[in-house]
């Protein structure tokens, strides 16, 4: 029994599609081990949203040909299809398989035996151009953590300048509700309570075959409806695509979450006009302002690149400001990095990478800034944690409905389940106390 490690870099997508990969290794006989186990395989699932998430990559090789230098590496994802050449002369790499053919890992590498040292680079690459790959494979994280990541939406069809994900996973492309619901029953016959809905661009859920035939209002109320999951929540979504409808289905059901994920990427109607977004930010304030009237206690975390070509400092300023009087949870700052074949290459004057860095740091701030607030804001509440297995020094955690993050005295009859607790303070380390929990009918003091 050959044994087989995995190593994810990248979104909660890549995550779901390494454990569907991983579990169909294990139905044929492998023994799914970590990195520290001295596999005899290593699979890496690569991201190259940035470039340091390249260089993420070659760390991990040089790491897997030191624990087993004789074990063989594939390299798969995003990275692998936008740079197998450039992947393939990696010292101890020994395939690359691109978008569509990382599904096909154990049908063509057969036995995973390393050929010769002379193996040429090319003898090395499986894949094709992106735009001829259009199959949809459902994917699903299980047994990794207490949530499961459920893939319903794959490619991109916004060609913003900026990106190079439509050039990594083609155009869009969805599973069908059928399936989605299929694969929903499956995960909560696995007594996973949260499922977390994920893709490249969630919104535009519906495609199939090039055509429009279902939408991602019809897959939410039909999720809704599935028996054991507790609670769903909606990962990332365009502002754009994040209609009035979606928002208050959302404040009337009782398994999705008040907790939106909502990339703005700049404050700026001008930033965003390079950027090709497809809104402006007045229908931003609009998205954030109808959660609020709905949700009050709603969680909403925003994604925002500084330094992108073309963003002068006042345009920054602008983008900080109004940042900073939107009623928002929390932000996940990018810094802008120059990547191939993205239209933003062209664009001038560039950002220095030392201005980045500073525009970057301020908006890590405000960040927290914004989710001390938010945290304050819940104190004295009620909500119901699910907690998670990581215990570290005594303590566990977990993440009430509206995503506050709570840190309670470790107890195993807590884990994978969903108790309600009252919010008491936040602490220095940015977790929410609780006073109290429900265990099995009585009331426990939760000790901090």
């Amino acid at each position: 029994m050959k044994k087989v490690a995995f190593y994810t870099l990248g979104c909660k997508l890549n995550f779901s599609e390494t454990s569907t990969i991983s579990r169909s290794f294990e139905e044929r006989g492998f023994q799914k081990v970590d990195f520290s186990a001295r596999p005899d395989i290593f699979i890496i699932n690569t991201c190259s949203v940035t470039e340091n998430a390249d260089k993420k990559c070659k760390k991990i090789v040089k790491e897997a040909n030191k624990i087993n230098p004789d074990g063989f590496v594939a390299i798969i994802g995003c990275y692998a299809q936008l740079k197998p050449k450039e992947i393939s002369e990696i010292e101890g790499v020994d395939a690359v398989l691109g978008a569509a053919e990382k599904f096909k890992l154990l049908d063509l590498l057969g036995t995973f035996e390393k050929a010769p040292g002379t193996t040429r680079s090319e003898d090395k690459i499986y894949s094709g151009e992106i735009s001829d790959k259009l199959d949809y494979h459902t994917s699903f994280s299980l047994n990794d953590r207490t949530r499961t990541f459920l893939k319903v939406q794959d490619g991109c069809d916004y060609p913003c300048a900026y990106c190079t994900i439509p050039l990594a996973r083609g155009k869009s492309r969805s599973d069908t509700v059928l399936n989605v619901l299929k694969a929903a029953h499956e995960i909560a016959a696995n007594d996973v309570k949260e499922i977390v809905l994920t893709g490249v661009n969630i919104g535009d859920f519906g495609i199939q075959g090039g055509e429009r035939k279902e939408n991602f209002l019809e897959l939410i109320r039909e999720l809704d409806k599935v028996e054991g999951i507790e609670r769903f929540r909606i990962s990332s979504i365009e502002p754009n695509l994040l209609t009035n409808e979606i928002i208050d289905f959302v404040a009337s059901s009782e398994r999705f979450v008040p907790h939106f994920h909502i990339p703005l990427q700049s404050g700026s109607n001008k930033v965003l006009g390079l950027m090709k977004r497809r809104y402006k930010r007045e229908l931003y304030t609009e998205r954030v302002a109808r959660i609020k009237e709905v949700m009050p206690d709603c969680c909403i975390g925003v994604d925002v690149i500084v330094g992108h070509p073309g963003e002068t400092h006042e345009e920054f300023l602008e983008t900080y400001n109004f940042l900073n009087d939107l009623d928002i949870s929390y932000l996940h700052v990018f810094t802008y990095s120059e990547r191939e074949n993205t239209a933003a290459v062209s664009i001038k004057p560039v950002v220095s990478k030392s201005e980045r860095a500073e525009r970057s740091k301020m908006l890590h701030i405000l960040s927290e800034k914004k989710r001390r607030f938010f945290y304050e804001q819940q104190t004295g509440k009620t909500f119901h944690v699910l907690f998670e297995e990581d215990v570290e020094n005594g303590m566990m955690s977990g993440f009430t409905e509206n995503y506050v993050r709570v840190t309670a005295k470790y107890d195993p009859m807590l884990i994978n389940e969903t108790k309600k607790v009252k919010l008491e303070s936040v602490n220095e380390n940015m977790l929410m106390e609780v006073s109290e929990a429900e265990v099995n009918g009585p009331t426990y003091e939760l000790s901090h």
